[in-house]
């Protein structure tokens, strides 16, 4: 992940805000830490020093982790019903009321 681009041009700073999580995004705080260390080290160290930071903000905005775990829970849940552990019917909880939200 790089947070600075190769060519630098008067193009770049005005296009470089269009693709972050500042104004809606809920990984906001994420980027903002990353960003602020990245500033505070420089591009090559800072990738030794805020390499846990960076993590955390790629996992947020593009949850690798949350999408492995989905398809881990949802092989387990099919490998229950073909053993006969769990009925087909019982797989899947029911959905919510309508009005729960």
């Amino acid at each position: 992940m790089s947070l600075s681009p190769y060519f630098k041009s008067p193009f770049t700073d005005l296009t470089g805000s269009i693709v972050n999580h500042q104004f809606f995004g809920k990984c906001r705080k994420f980027e903002e830490r990353a960003i602020d260390c990245m500033e505070a080290y420089g591009l090559e160290r800072g990738r030794r020093e805020c390499k846990t930071l960076i993590e955390d903000f790629t996992e947020c905005s593009l949850a690798h982790k949350r999408l492995a775990r989905f398809e881990i829970m949802v092989k387990e849940r099919d490998r229950q019903i073909n053993a006969g552990e769990r009925k087909k019917e019982d797989g899947y909880a029911p959905p919510p009321v309508i009005d729960s939200f």
